[in-house]
């Protein structure tokens, strides 16, 4: 009776039906070093320049440099098991696709429809950060923008110059570069790559100036304690602390994954997807421990309390103030590429899931002359907006990072079962240590979630119910495979 909630597309039709060329399918042009930039360039962003403060002030302290280590080890965990299946599977869709050949039809729409939480509502997040930066960057040069269009209704934004803002009605700059940013992904895959290339040379360039200008200035009483001793109350130092920490810094690892949604633009994905997947994710890791290092070092974890811009607090402090302007400048450019990166991985899912049948066909129209899913570029461009424009970005976090730590588990859990289900498949790429790797990325994960705040638990199971409905009074009927 329930036997369509378990039916799969094999492999081979997946591989076949990206291999087809035409004006309905998409563009191979990514080599391995734009995947690693891809990566890259999804990674490093809000997370790193906003959230490290935060989790230094209000849950690790110094030791936030050790969240961030256990942040990695998770995502590292999930990062071999996405290698293996991109080597696989080389096709657009990510988990989602991944799960349609595994684990069935219904959990590959449980993902796909997971995934707008880490994809669409993670551009909405850093749109918001993006946002912040550039105000500031404006009120430095003397321009202010009406205030009841800088913010969103619900949220309090206090500005460099000490103006504190008790609500707006819409955030018209992250609205703009959602905007803006979805027109330029309708306009070329690889026209994004490029501009995408460029913004992760500017920002990775600020990350080691910062680290190498830095080091000299660090206090090393700013390091006394280093784990500081917990509170009492759940997530405040100590061991807790560092997990709280580890949880809240993991949107800063997110989007290594979108490396996986742009497979079937790769010109070579059984070697590049691993390469893009794994080398995004270890240098950027390095980096991360790095800077936030030299942050705590430079001042102590407990002035970055309320800091929504705690990479240039710490800059200040090493006599080079004249150069902050530039550091913000690099940190808009890094937010962008973020959002281009997240909006891209989100079409590209969305497309998979129209081609399946699963979503109206509108979202799997390619561009007769770009050969991009623009359709789906508008509507999320809509979408994406709306989120940026009125929901508090602490609230847009936090949903974020529930919906990619399930996600990470559901592919952990998908590599395992094929492991068992279908040995046979070629794979060029293995993940190593099985079935320990998959097992420990399952249980790190869900440990991180169990760090999140219980609302977001809410926000979750209410998403997954709204998708649950959809498929069942849509997919679940017009899915190609029902056919």
């Amino acid at each position: 009776m329930y036997s369509f909630l378990f039916r799969k597309k094999s492999i081979n039709s997946l591989i076949q039906e990206a291999d087809q060329e035409g004006q309905h399918t998409l563009k191979r042009s990514l080599g391995a070093t734009s995947l690693v930039m891809l990566g890259i360039g999804a990674i490093i962003g809000a997370g790193l320049f906003s959230l490290t403060g935060i989790a230094a002030a209000e849950h690790a302290g110094p030791a936030v440099t050790l969240s961030f280590v256990l942040a990695a080890v998770a995502c590292a965990f999930a990062g071999l098991c996405y290698a293996e299946f991109a080597s696989m599977i080389p096709v657009a869709g990510s988990a989602y696709t991944y799960s349609y050949a595994t684990m069935g039809e219904f959990m590959a729409w449980i993902i796909g429809w997971d995934l707008v939480l880490e994809y669409a509502l993670g551009a909405a997040t850093v749109g918001v950060s993006w946002s912040r930066y550039f105000l500031e960057l404006l009120n430095k040069y003397g321009l202010h923008l009406p205030h009841q269009f800088i913010c969103s209704p619900w949220e309090t934004l206090k500005l460099g110059d000490g103006t504190v803002i008790e609500g707006g009605i819409i955030n018209i700059p992250a609205i703009f570069i959602v905007s803006l940013l979805s027109l330029l992904l309708i306009r070329g895959t690889k026209e994004s790559a490029f501009m995408n290339n460029l913004l992760v040379v500017v920002k990775v360039m600020v990350v080691l100036i910062f680290i190498a200008l830095g080091w000299s200035f660090i206090n090393e009483a700013n390091y006394v304690p280093y784990i500081p001793e917990n509170t009492g109350i759940k997530g405040q130092f100590g061991w807790s602390g560092i997990v709280a920490g580890a949880a809240t810094v993991f949107f800063a690892f997110i989007g290594f994954d979108a490396v996986s949604t742009a497979a079937q633009e790769a010109k070579n994905p059984q070697k590049g997807m691993p390469i893009g997947i794994l080398g995004s994710l270890v240098i950027c890791t390095v980096l991360y421990v790095l800077f936030a290092h030299v942050m705590t070092g430079l001042v102590n974890y407990k002035d970055f309390a309320n800091d929504a811009k705690p990479a240039a607090t710490a800059f200040a402090k090493t006599g080079y103030g004249f150069l902050q302007n530039g550091l913000i400048v690099a940190i808009l450019a890094g937010y962008t590429s973020v959002i281009l990166v997240m909006l891209m991985g989100q079409s590209r899912v969305f497309f998979s899931m129209s081609k399946d049948g699963l979503l109206p066909k509108l979202f799997s129209d390619v561009h007769p002359k770009f050969r991009t899913p623009w359709k789906t570029n508008v509507f999320f461009m809509v979408f994406v907006s709306l989120f940026a424009g009125f929901v508090p970005v602490s609230d847009l976090g936090h949903m974020v990072s529930i919906g990619t730590l399930l996600a990470f588990s559901l592919v952990c859990l998908g590599v395992l079962m094929m492991r068992y289900k279908m040995p046979e498949a070629k794979r060029t790429f293995k993940t190593p240590l099985m079935p320990f790797v998959p097992i420990a990325g399952i249980v790190v994960c869900v440990y991180l979630m169990t760090a999140l705040p219980l609302e977001s638990w809410f926000r979750l199971v209410i998403w997954m119910v709204i998708g649950v409905v959809i498929y069942f009074f849509y997919g679940k009927k017009n899915s190609t495979l029902n056919k």
